[in-house]
């Protein structure tokens, strides 16, 4: 996220991409209304609106020398983050939408993300923080002045405001990759914010609850701002399963570390275990033990680890071996979405676990409200039928799947978005964390990332067969 990121947007990774609509399988119940113009007009503007105010509030706290170095060789600067922004908010809508000249031509290569890899990109001329920040204000001017006159129709980009929605995202998804960044350095905090006080209800009736067998749709092909790895939407066969009602915690974890699960090697993927050995990796990243303690750092403070929250900064191998080590494994992909979004009482599929309406707070723990996950098994109003809980927000969650396509995929607008990273070497996380802004996350969004990653806000929940 991504990293995915990472998407979470992955970091570094190049804007979103857009989908056009697909013929909906006959099966398929989705039926959101087509929003009214005005009303698309003022989604868009309150999104791109709410992610340059979260962009600067990862930003302007910080002194220029921090904006401008690289505080791990997995991250760009922020200052590179900063400028990326704008850049493509400028090459989408002023250039592609509105037939724009380029402000400034000459930086165009320095943002493009394929072009140049992260540990590359603090040797590049970029622009200082001011300037990056004059940049990115004026192409956003620019951009206003553009959605307020263009119809939002007639072609795929425009087509229900996706190519602004498309921004927004991607803004978002940097956002949240520079919120690692903010994890990554070292230093006195820099951000502050509440910890989470989510509703408080009943706990989960169950440890798991069964997911019945049989068909559901999968994906979307009527999500007006769905990206192309979302889309079509299809049906799936999944067999009978049983899932975790909340994702594996702290303390669960804890038991798996003194238990001795890193030092067994039948709990782990051959590629795992290399892994692990050759990094003396022996907990979740930024964990450390001190006076029969487990401590953690998290954006800067050092403090004990929460028994009662998800785990969070462990890759994919070490989700796969806690769950071989507890007698389980992780969900499929096609799994996750199922326990996320069918109704086996209606037999459609919803936008969310807990029905069709946007996320609010009740809901889950999403948009940077908190600079930590809520308490495991939070959230009672954001259940999904079956009563599974925190399927959105809190720590995206790994799962068994490679990044694959979906029968009847297409890139849109560009295959660098999606396609050049299906295969077996990226797995697939769902749900989002609390780094996320709602506008990039939803029952069908799709993160994927390397299996060693551990930066990105990653948890995990089990499954076992039925």
């Amino acid at each position: 996220m991504r990293t995915r990121s990472r998407g979470a947007h992955r970091p570094g990774r190049a804007p979103p991409a857009a989908a056009r609509r697909e013929g909906t399988p006959t099966v398929t119940t989705e039926t959101p209304a087509d929003p009214q113009p005005v009303a698309v007009r003022e989604r868009a503007a309150a999104a791109l609106a709410a992610a340059r105010a979260r962009t600067a509030a990862l930003t302007d706290p910080v002194s220029e020398p921090d904006l401008t170095a690289q505080h791990s060789p997995l991250m760009s600067p922020l200052v590179w983050d900063l400028a990326h922004i704008g850049n493509q908010e400028e090459l989408w809508l002023l250039r592609n939408v509105a037939g724009r000249e380029f402000l400034r031509p000459e930086i165009n290569s320095l943002y493009d993300a394929f072009q140049h890899p992260r540990s590359e990109r603090p040797k590049l001329p970029l622009l200082g923080p001011g300037e990056a920040r004059r940049y990115a204000a004026e192409v956003r001017g620019r951009v206003f002045d553009l959605l307020e006159r263009t119809p939002l129709e007639g072609t795929a980009l425009l087509d229900r405001g996706f190519v602004f929605g498309m921004i927004a995202q991607h803004e978002q998804q940097h956002d949240e990759t520079m919120l690692i960044t903010h994890q990554l350095r070292t230093g006195a905090p820099v951000l502050t914010a509440p910890d989470p006080d989510p509703p408080h209800g009943p706990p989960p009736q169950a440890a798991e609850v069964l997911v019945p067998g049989g068909p559901f749709v999968m994906g979307t092909s009527t999500e007006p701002w769905a990206l192309d790895n979302e889309r079509p939407a299809h049906v799936r066969e999944v067999a009978a399963f049983w899932i975790d009602t909340a994702p594996v915690t702290n303390a669960a974890y804890q038991a798996f570390i003194e238990d001795g699960g890193y030092t067994e090697p039948r709990w782990w993927a051959a590629p795992g275990w290399e892994q692990i050995r050759a990094h003396d990796i022996g907990a979740p990243l930024f964990w450390r033990r001190e006076a029969g303690q487990w401590l953690r750092r998290r954006f800067g403070v050092t403090e004990p680890v929460p028994d009662e929250e998800p785990v969070l900064h462990v890759s994919w191998y070490e989700a796969d071996a806690y769950a071989r080590w507890a007698g389980r494994r992780l969900p499929t992909e096609a799994e996750w979405e199922k326990a996320a979004r069918h109704d086996p009482v209606t037999g459609r599929s919803r936008r969310y676990p807990w029905g069709d309406a946007d996320p609010a707070p009740a809901h889950a723990n999403l948009g940077q409200r908190h600079l930590r996950p809520a308490r495991a098994g939070c959230y009672p109003d954001g259940a999904s039928p079956l009563g599974v809980r925190q399927l959105i927000g809190d720590v995206w969650e790994w799962t068994a799947s490679d990044f694959l396509p979906y029968p009847g995929f297409r890139a849109f607008p560009y295959r660098e978005y999606s396609e050049v990273f299906f295969g077996p070497e990226h797995k697939v996380l769902r749900g989002g964390s609390f780094a996320v802004d709602p506008v990039a996350c939803r029952g069908t969004f799709r993160n994927w990332d390397l299996p060693v990653r551990r930066q990105i806000f990653s948890g995990f929940r089990t499954a076992r067969d039925a």
